[in-house]
């Protein structure tokens, strides 16, 4: 008897192979249930970023700023789309597959690979659209020869973070409602205390929130391969501008004008506007890689040991 039940009893699949199972399984949606409908939603809306930045990245700070910022918002609504849903509508199967044998672990690190191929599709069809549209990147990157390859880099890894934390979230939540509901505090969180719209000063506890967040490593980053510190800015000028019916002002603007000295302007008070953590050096930009990456494992580990709890739910 003891014979018959070894051999009746099935084999239990080890965390490689559970990895591969549902690996497969979630490609399987992507196909056969629509899930790709993320890739033609995310080439609209980079579509519409590249209306907005136009040909002003690269061109001065102001210009490059603004596009930065853009760029990471949209590599953080990306990936909060593509998992903010994907653990906690499954929630009860995954709550019998894990009284059946299944690591949790696994299934994470399953939902990692395959969370990275989707955003590696995204970022491979934004750059695209960003390159048709005129978009200038980088010539040369801080680390590789071609700047568009480390700028698209730099994106995928972006969205990756944001898809890890929206992953995370669909861990710890009950329903697809619920997740949905905090997916937009999550997102003004990011827009906030990126320190683009509103400054943020190191040592407040502001400043300490804003470096909890993806969106501000993320513009820092894309700053640092952008050049921003050796840009021009028109912000002194621009506010010259706005006040050219004062007659002073006026003849203030006519001389520069005349002596040509917009450029020189632009020059000084973009010197006078550099950014330490927009530095572009190697040492900046491996730290800003380095603190999405450990943001990313972080959020997954997270996601693991609250989805582990899933046997203790009450339906």
């Amino acid at each position: 008897m003891a014979v018959m039940e070894n051999v009746n009893r099935p084999e239990r699949i080890g965390r490689l192979g559970q990895v591969k199972v549902y690996l497969g399984k979630l490609f399987r949606i992507f196909i056969f249930e629509r899930d790709w409908k993320v890739l033609p939603m995310s080439a609209a809306i980079s579509l519409m970023v590249a209306y907005v930045v136009g040909n002003s990245m690269l061109v001065n700070m102001e210009g490059t700023l603004t596009g930065a910022f853009a760029f990471v918002c949209v590599c953080i609504w990306n990936g909060f789309f593509n998992s903010i849903q994907v653990v906690c509508r499954e929630r009860a199967i995954i709550k019998r597959e894990h009284r059946a044998g299944l690591f949790i672990s696994a299934y994470i690190m399953a939902h990692m690979l395959y969370q990275a191929v989707i955003c590696l599709l995204q970022v491979v069809i934004a750059m695209t659209i960003y390159r048709l549209c005129g978009i200038a990147f980088p010539e040369h990157g801080i680390f590789l020869p071609f700047g568009m390859l480390e700028f698209g880099f730099t994106l995928w890894l972006i969205t990756y973070t944001a898809d890890m934390l929206a992953l995370m979230i669909s861990c710890i939540v009950h329903s697809t409602t619920t997740a949905m509901t905090v997916m937009p505090f999550l997102l003004i969180l990011q827009l906030i205390f990126a320190g683009v719209i509103f400054p943020m000063d190191a040592g407040t506890p502001v400043g300490c929130v804003s470096k909890l967040t993806i969106s501000k490593w993320g513009t820092n980053v894309i700053c640092a391969e952008s050049r921003y510190n050796s840009q021009v800015s028109k912000s002194l000028f621009g506010a010259l501008w706005q006040f050219r019916d004062v007659p002073e002002i006026g003849k203030i603007i006519d001389y520069i004008n005349k002596e040509d000295l917009r450029m020189d302007i632009d020059r000084w008070a973009g010197s006078k506007q550099m950014v330490p953590e927009y530095a572009s050096t190697k040492t900046n930009v491996a730290i800003c890689w380095g603190i999405l990456l450990l943001f990313a494992f972080a959020y997954a580990e997270i996601g693991v040991l609250f989805l582990l709890r899933v046997d203790k739910d009450k339906r």
